[in-house]
């Protein structure tokens, strides 16, 4: 055992262990790159000084009003300052941040309300109205209103409530911070989007926030001040942790209240945007988008997208405008990414075509997290074979620390000592994972599964079709049969039977939908595609 066996005088202190959380970002960043631009939004500019006295007097005032560790501060805010000002503010007195989704119905929010207990509420101006009617159907106690107006869009206080600048005018811009004694204490409340019942409160820990954006730095090869656009809501995952991860190398948040191609582009040409995160319906926009929307930009963006399989068809398209993407995959309940579809160099010369495809692979597991395994029912590793299908198996730091009064559900997830994400896939001989459905979407027709993610990317490769989604149809003979619903681009056109006999020239006839829909696709506030809403609709037919 040698001198391993001899701890006398070896011991964890104040001088060799400090507790992992992302408030140490902006802290040395205030010091470091205090002049340096820290947000953009509009006509707002904020340095480092700035973000951080900001988020100082967000913390004291919360504790002015009563809010004490442990307690939760909800937020129903766009991507706008304020919010990126709470992701610090709020955990800086030891509460809790519960970013709600703010495209909810009122009975939901009503329910996070109750089931989270916030005791405070920053609110948007013009989400003002979903909060009051989430506080009619609650049964407890409704948390205390802060009114953000955005004077950027217009929006003036209506005087209802103590309005955000006010709040801060009572705070301390010099307030000492409460940082975690045990970076396992909680920093976050965030709920699965319950498309299937009532969504599932997921506890993020300190250590995984922290851990989590600074494994983006490794993934995304950040360098000193990127300049960031908040593409993804802030209320999802956290913005997958970019806003916390930002300060460690004085980037730059440029915030984007609403999310269009316009805007995407103006915020590139004008602002230098190096980086952003979407789901494929961004980069969809953006192939799309109308010359007269589009700007002209030197550089190439790096771009996170996840959300759901990327088509290669997708992935071809979009690098040529100047974005270098990269498929990343996770779930709400592992902070947002864990794998990355990592480019290795001997790719380089192959033909376009393979490229995309394997640029559509889910990838390998990113540094922060520990594993991420397709593995059988019985928790064995499934063949790297390329074909043998199993479920997404991950163990991490970035991995939540369960649901919220809700140690049944906790206790599944968990079962055999792995999260289980509910995700179908195969694993090539490389150990690139590749996605095929979730557990829900697969297909079963005829006895033979049939992916919607396969028959989905080959409908992507027709050139009329902007966007699709395949769910299962019931049907008298097969059981289930594959309906395909289908958003064309601006001015193009297709028929069902054009679709159908595209897609029998590239699929076996078990997997070719037997229906084509053709029109909006409902999607959440991320971009996902609720496929929910569509297998109710194609069991209708």
């Amino acid at each position: 055992m040698g001198w391993l066996a001899d701890e006398t005088g070896l011991g964890r202190c104040g001088a060799n262990h400090v507790a992992l959380t992302p408030l140490m970002h902006l802290a040395r960043a205030a010091d470091i790159f205090p002049d340096q631009t820290a947000i953009i939004y509009g006509k707002t500019r904020r340095s480092y000084r700035e973000y951080h006295a900001r988020a100082s007097r967000l913390a004291s005032a919360l504790t002015g009003l009563g809010i004490l560790p442990g307690d939760v501060v909800a937020t129903l805010l766009p991507n706008i300052p304020a919010q990126a000002e709470a992701h610090f503010g709020i955990p800086a007195c030891g509460a809790v941040i519960n970013t709600i989704n703010t495209r909810l119905d009122a009975d939901t929010v009503g329910y996070v309300f109750d089931h989270g207990g916030a005791k405070v509420l920053l609110c948007d101006t013009a989400l003002l109205p979903l909060a009051e009617a989430a506080m009619e159907r609650q049964a407890g106690t409704p948390p205390r209103i802060i009114e953000v107006p955005d004077i950027e869009v217009g929006h003036e206080a209506t005087g209802r409530y103590l309005d955000y600048e006010a709040l801060l005018a009572q705070g301390d811009p010099a307030a000492q911070w409460l940082m975690p004694a045990d970076e396992w204490e909680s920093i976050a409340l965030n709920y699965t989007s319950g498309t299937t019942g009532r969504p599932k409160g997921v506890v993020c820990h300190h250590r995984g926030a922290y851990l989590v954006g600074m494994g983006t730095v490794v993934s995304w090869g950040l360098t000193l001040h990127p300049i960031y656009l908040t593409i993804v809501p802030l209320f999802h995952c956290n913005g997958w942790g970019h806003a916390w991860m930002m300060p460690v190398l004085g980037g730059t948040v440029v915030c984007c209240r609403d999310v269009t191609a316009r805007a995407i582009y103006a915020a590139i040409a004008d602002h230098g945007v190096t980086h952003f995160g979407g789901a494929p319906i961004v980069l969809n926009a953006l192939i799309n988008a109308r010359p007269e929307d589009r700007r002209a930009f030197a550089h190439t963006v790096q771009v996170f997208t996840a959300g759901a399989p990327p088509a290669a068809a997708t992935l071809a398209a979009i690098e040529p405008l100047g974005f270098s993407v990269t498929q990343v995959y996770g779930l709400t309940e592992t902070f947002g990414h864990i794998t990355e579809c990592l480019w290795q160099n001997a790719w380089d010369t192959l033909p376009q075509v393979e490229r995309a495809a394997i640029k559509a692979r889910t990838g390998v597991v990113q540094p922060m997290a520990a594993q991420a395994v397709v593995m059988d029912d019985a928790l064995h590793p499934v063949p790297r074979d390329g074909e043998t299908l199993g479920q997404i198996m991950i163990r991490g730091n970035t991995v939540m620390k369960g649901y919220y009064k809700n140690p049944e559900a906790t206790a599944e997830a968990f079962k055999g000592g792995w999260f289980h994400s509910g995700d179908i896939a195969f694993q090539h001989p490389d150990g690139y994972i590749k996605i095929t459905d979730r557990a829900k979407d697969i297909i079963i027709s005829g006895g033979e599964n049939v992916s919607s993610v396969e028959v989905e990317g080959a409908l992507m490769d027709h050139p009329a079709v902007s966007l699709c989604a395949v769910v299962a149809k019931p049907d008298d003979k097969w059981g289930e049969v594959p309906c395909a619903f289908v958003e064309l681009k601006e001015g193009a056109a297709a028929t069902e039977a054009e679709l159908i006999a595209f897609l029998r020239d590239r699929l076996a006839g078990f997997k070719t939908p037997k229906r084509v829909i053709f029109g909006d696709l409902p999607k959440t506030a991320t971009g996902k595609i609720q496929k929910f809403e569509l297998r109710q609709t194609a069991r209708d037919l």
